[in-house]
């Protein structure tokens, strides 16, 4: 079986289905293997049901603003088991979609999950690791098959929750304890609280976001905790305890926090188990597939991207290399992914979005001396009449030599739809006085970029 395809891909997520559509679209022959639902982390478990979370929870900030402008809406009722309902039939919708985009680029879709049983073949399985029910074969494979979530080894973490669990949920408890610090983490904390849930967070170094500008962690922390969420710093859970529903996290100071479930937000690692990289000679360093810039691991004919690479783990990213590497290797178009300018978000409440480089690498980068910093912190017109929720913070991080905005950064209301923009400027290598010579739109919260 296989004979006649130019290329398999091993998972259909991100990168995976956009590399398989290109090269399907360049005339190559294209089978792409995924024994889950096709969409991947993204689509299924990840940024499109988070983010329908998070606007559920910011429909009930704004009706709890509503009075601040002269609507009394009365007693409200709030049904969280309807709305996850809602966000899983999106996702339904989206799945199908997918399933079509790939039938109709001609691409043929096999169910099953890939492994290596030698460099020049995949063995398909009906469950991860199984028996091999039948092979395939072709001159090109990719791997992209992403990461999964990682668990500390601690007692009692079977009864705790990953990220993917929580869209699979058919209520949320009165009080949940979220532990980690990163943006899965701390998109969790503000969703399950904009939800009526009581949040401890646990985290345990001295901040939050680490490897974002520390100035907006700290105001995003700020906004965290002004909204109630209890956030404890330099602590760990060391065990569970309890039944689901009922549990009881064990904190390393012999604290104990009782809750009705605990969300295990630790980070996620490329998932290798099982696709026999071993069987095709294909090298693993530091628990990720080794690849070069045109995402060619160590066997040529053998190419990996999106999170199983554990470069820029995320979903642009991730579609844009699979992208290159079917221009590059099907369409004659040899091309390269630039990492070094990658924006990023992060959907917590205050909504945090950056791109380039933070003070701290900026200054790494080109001494104390060779960097200035614009900042503007004030609080939003949308937030002048409640007169409550966390302030805005926009920041300018420039090369003082050259006048080059190296960093664009923002906390606050639709923070990841402007860095979205101010990305193309730093992108180009705009200074502060291209910035400053734009006219200003007033008012809105973005016009401080250009007036600070």
């Amino acid at each position: 079986m296989g004979a006649d395809l130019d290329l398999v891909v091993l998972g259909a997520g991100s990168g995976g289905l956009a590399a398989a559509k290109r090269a399907a679209r360049h005339g190559a022959r294209v089978a792409i293997l995924e024994g889950d639902r096709v969409g991947g982390t993204c689509v299924i478990r990840g940024c499109v049901p988070k983010k329908l979370l998070v606007y559920g929870a910011q429909a009930r900030h704004q009706l709890a603003d509503a009075s601040a402008y002269g609507l009394e809406i009365g007693s409200v009722r709030s049904d969280v088991p309807d709305l996850l309902r809602r966000v899983r039939a999106e996702v339904d919708r989206l799945n199908a979609l997918h399933l079509g985009f790939l039938e109709k680029a001609g691409v043929q879709l096999i169910s099953g999950w890939g492994r290596f049983t030698a460099a020049d073949r995949i063995g398909i399985s009906d469950q991860r690791g199984g028996p091999v029910r039948e092979e395939l074969s072709a001159p090109r494979f990719l791997v992209a098959v992403g990461g999964r979530p990682a668990l500390p080894e601690i007692p009692g973490v079977e009864h705790t929750w990953v990220s993917d669990d929580m869209f699979l949920l058919e209520d949320v408890p009165s009080a949940v304890v979220v532990v980690g610090a990163g943006f899965i983490a701390c998109e969790f904390a503000c969703i399950l609280r904009g939800l009526g849930v009581a949040v401890t967070q646990v985290v345990r170094g001295p901040r939050l976001l680490r490897g974002f500008d520390a100035e907006l962690a700290d105001a995003v922390l700020d906004g965290m905790r002004e909204q109630g969420i209890e956030v404890l710093l330099e602590q760990t859970v060391v065990a569970v305890e309890g039944d689901p529903g009922a549990l009881t996290a064990r904190l390393g100071n012999g604290e104990s926090l009782a809750c009705g479930g605990v969300l295990m937000a630790t980070g996620r690692r490329p998932w290798l188990a099982d696709l026999g990289l071993e069987a095709a000679g294909v090298a693993v360093e530091n628990g990720r597939i080794g690849v070069d810039a045109n995402s060619c691991t160590s066997v040529p004919h053998i190419h990996a991207v999106g999170d199983v690479t554990d470069r820029v783990n995320l979903t642009p990213v991730a579609i844009d290399e699979g992208r290159a590497f079917a221009d590059s290797v099907f369409g004659l178009r040899q091309r390269q992914v630039n990492h070094n300018l990658v924006a990023s978000a992060v959907f917590s409440d205050p909504e945090l979005a950056t791109v380039g480089l933070s003070e701290e690498q900026a200054i790494e980068r080109h001494g104390v001396d060779g960097v200035v910093v614009h900042r503007a912190r004030f609080r939003s017109m949308a937030r002048a009449l409640p007169a409550s929720g966390p302030r805005c913070l926009l920041k300018l991080v420039v090369e003082k030599h050259t006048d080059r905005v190296l960093g664009c950064h923002m906390v606050g209301e639709h923070a990841a739809e402007i860095i979205q923009m101010a990305a193309i400027a730093v992108g180009m290598g705009a200074t502060k006085a291209d910035f400053d010579r734009t006219m200003a739109l007033h008012p809105s919260v973005s016009e401080e970029f250009v007036t600070m």
